[in-house]
C-alpha cells in the first residue's frame, strides 16, 4: 500500500531564531519512499541535515523574525500489515544484552526508574516474563491514563503521568518505557506519523504520534500503550531514550507555533 504523508508548520519569532526540527522520515525507511517533496519554506530559508547520536535526521535552520511556514511530505510504500505480535519473544538476562541496548535500561529525563521501580515490581513482578509481561505493562498503562489533547504538558514525566492519570501519547509511552526498564527490559521512545488506516475514524484523529520499541528475543518490537492494538502504517521519524532526545522542534529562542497541520492517508497505487 501507499501512504501520502506530510506536515506544515507556521512559527512566529520576535527575532532571528535558530531551530532544529526532527520531522524528516527516518533513514531506515529511505528505501520505501516512493516520492519525497523538497523541504520548502515561506519566506525561503537555507537548511541543512545532520545525523544525531541515535542516527535520526535533524534539520537545522535559522527562522527569520516574523512568520515562517515550513513544509515537507512524500509518498511511502508500506506492507499494509499491522504491527507483528510475537508471543514467544523472551526476556534477556541483563548480562546477555547487546551493548547498544544498555542505554535503554536506565532512567532518563522523563522516565524516572528510581521512583517507579518498586511500583513496577509490585505490579508486574509475578507476570510471566517476555512478551506477556510487556503486554501487561501496556494494558495497565492504557487503563491508567485518560487520553486528551487538552491534557498535554511538555514537562510531565512518567512518574507524574502514573499519579495524574491523564496525558497524551508521549505520556503513555514514557510510563510504559519506564516500567519496562524497571523490569530490566530495554525500551526506547519512538515518534512518527500514525494515521487512522485500518481503524474507525477516531474523535482524536491520528497525526504525529509516540510509541515504544522494546528489546525481546534478540530484536526490537513495537508496542503502543496509547492505542494498545496492532496498527497499520507507522512511519518512523526518530528514536531516543525519551521525548527529550527527539523533540519535533527545538527552538533556541522565543517562538509561537501558529499553525500545525499533518496528513497521513492511504492512496491508490498508480495505474500501470
Amino acid at each position: 500500500m501507499l501512504i501520502r504523508y506530510g506536515y506544515e508548520m507556521t512559527f512566529a519569532c520576535p527575532e532571528p531564531t535558530p531551530m532544529i526540527c526532527q520531522l524528516d522520515v527516518h533513514p531506515s525507511l529511505a528505501i520505501a519512499v516512493r516520492k519525497e517533496s523538497p523541504f520548502t519554506s515561506n519566506p525561503p530559508i537555507a537548511s541543512s541535515i545532520y545525523a544525531d547520536v541515535f542516527g535520526n535526521r535533524c534539520r537545522r535552520f535559522v527562522a527569520p523574525a516574523g512568520r515562517l511556514t515550513i513544509s515537507c511530505g512524500g509518498v511511502i510504500e508500506d506492507s499494509g500489515r499491522p504491527d507483528p505480535i510475537t508471543p514467544d519473544a523472551w526476556e534477556h538476562a541483563v548480562a546477555d544484552l547487546p551493548d547498544e541496548s544498555l542505554m535503554y535500561l536506565v532512567g532518563s529525563r522523563y522516565c524516572e526508574t528510581d521512583k517507579l521501580s518498586q511500583i513496577a515490581w509490585d505490579l508486574f513482578g509475578q507476570v510471566a516474563p517476555g512478551w506477556s509481561r510487556v503486554q501487561a505493562i501496556c494494558n495497565f498503562v492504557n487503563a491508567q491514563i485518560t487520553f486528551g489533547y487538552a491534557h498535554a504538558r511538555s514537562t510531565r514525566t512518567a512518574f507524574e503521568a502514573y499519579h495524574e492519570r491523564i496525558g497524551v501519547c508521549r505520556d503513555y509511552a514514557h510510563l510504559a518505557i519506564a516500567f519496562c526498564r524497571c523490569m530490566n527490559i530495554p525500551a526506547r521512545y519512538v515518534n512518527g506519523y500514525l494515521g487512522d488506516i485500518g481503524v474507525p475514524r477516531d474523535v482524536n484523529p491520528g497525526d504525529f504520534s509516540a510509541w515504544c520499541e522494546v528489546y525481546l528475543g534478540g530484536r526490537w518490537h513495537t508496542f503502543d500503550p496509547r492505542n494498545n492494538k496492532p496498527r497499520i502504517g507507522r512511519i518512523l521519524i526518530a528514536r531516543g531514550r525519551d521525548a527529550a532526545d527527539i523533540p519535533l522542534v527545538n527552538s533556541f529562542g522565543q517562538h509561537v507555533l501558529e499553525n500545525f497541520r499533518v496528513w497521513t492517508d492511504e492512496i491508490e497505487e498508480p495505474a500501470v
